[in-house]
C-alpha cells in the first residue's frame, strides 16, 4: 500500500475524484489501494486548504439573487443514539449546514456547520453579507431564524422574502422521512422590495440533493456517516470546492466560479489536490 507522504500527485487527484463522487473513505481506501489513515489524512489536510482558499478568494461578490437553506446530517451517532455523557455537545447527533447559493451563477460563497439556532443563522449571514459587493434579493425558507439573522446582518440593504410552504396532513399510515404534501406556497414579503418573480428556494433545494448525492455522509440511511465533526467539515469544504471550481455545471456549460467571473478555467483534481502540499 503507498503512504501519504509517498503518494504522487496523481493518487491525490484520484483519492480527491473519489471522496467527491460520495464513495466511502474505506472504499477509496480499497479502490485507490491505500491505507485508511492516509485517506482520512488527505481530507482532512484538503479540506483545511480547500477552506482556506474559498474563504479569501470568495470576497467582493457581485452576486444578485441568493437563496438560502439548511441540510440536516448527524456526527457520531443519531440523535436519540447519543450517550447521556455526549448530549449537548456539538458535533455529537444533529448537525445542520447553512448552505447559500447565487441563483444565477450557481456560486455557493460560503456555509456553515452548526445547529439549526438563531445564532447560527446570524453567524452565515454576517459571513454571507461581509463576502457582497453589492446588494441582493435573499430568499430562505419560513425557519423563523432567518428573521433576526438577516435583519442583524443586512440591515435595511436587502431585498428578502421567505418562501412559506404549507403542509396537509400526514398520511396514514405515517411512513418515514414523508412529511405531509405540500397544498401550497406563501410568498411573505420580509425587508427591501423584493421581486416575486424570483422569490423561490428551488436552486438551494437541488443544491441539497447535490449534497447528498455527493458526499455519502450526507444520505440519511448510512454507515458512512462521519464519526468527527472534523471530518464532516473538512468533507464538506472539499466538496465545495470541486463543485465551485472543478465541475461543470450542466446548464451554465462552465464551473460556477468561471461564471461568477472569480476563475477563468476548470480545475483539474491534480490542481484541486495541490492545494494541500
Amino acid at each position: 500500500m503507498l503512504y501519504m507522504n509517498r503518494l504522487p500527485v496523481e493518487k491525490r487527484a484520484q483519492i480527491v475524484g473519489m471522496l467527491v463522487e460520495g464513495v466511502s473513505l474505506r472504499a477509496t481506501s480499497r479502490l485507490a489501494d491505500v491505507s485508511i489513515n492516509t485517506v482520512s489524512k488527505l481530507l482532512f489536510g484538503m479540506g483545511a486548504a480547500a477552506l482556506s482558499y474559498q474563504n479569501e478568494i470568495m470576497r467582493g461578490l457581485t452576486c444578485k439573487r441568493i437563496q438560502v437553506d439548511e441540510i440536516w446530517a448527524f456526527c457520531y451517532a443519531k440523535q436519540k443514539n447519543v450517550p447521556i455523557a455526549m448530549q449537548g455537545k456539538f458535533g455529537y447527533g444533529d448537525v445542520w449546514t447553512w448552505v447559500p447559493i447565487e441563483t444565477q451563477t450557481k456560486l455557493v460563497p460560503c456555509w456553515l456547520i452548526g445547529d439549526r439556532s438563531a445564532e447560527s443563522a446570524t453567524m452565515l449571514m454576517r459571513d454571507l453579507q461581509s463576502r457582497l459587493a453589492n446588494r441582493v434579493q435573499l430568499t430562505t425558507d419560513g425557519h423563523k431564524a432567518y428573521l433576526t439573522a438577516v435583519e442583524e446582518a443586512f440591515g435595511p440593504e436587502v431585498d428578502f422574502s421567505q418562501l412559506v410552504k404549507l403542509y396537509g396532513a400526514v398520511p396514514e399510515p405515517d411512513t418515514r422521512y414523508s412529511p405531509g404534501e405540500c397544498i401550497g406556497c406563501k410568498r411573505e414579503q420580509i425587508m427591501g422590495n423584493p421581486d416575486p418573480l424570483h422569490v423561490s428556494t428551488s436552486f438551494v433545494e437541488r443544491q441539497n440533493l447535490t449534497m447528498r448525492m455527493s458526499m455519502r455522509r450526507f444520505a440519511r440511511l448510512t454507515n458512512a456517516f462521519s464519526k468527527k465533526i472534523e471530518n464532516h467539515a473538512a468533507a464538506v469544504a472539499l466538496h465545495f470546492m470541486h463543485y465551485n471550481f472543478g465541475r461543470i455545471h450542466k446548464t451554465l456549460r462552465v464551473t460556477p466560479a468561471m461564471e461568477a467571473g472569480i476563475s477563468d478555467h476548470l480545475w483539474s483534481l491534480e490542481k484541486i489536490a495541490d492545494l494541500a502540499k
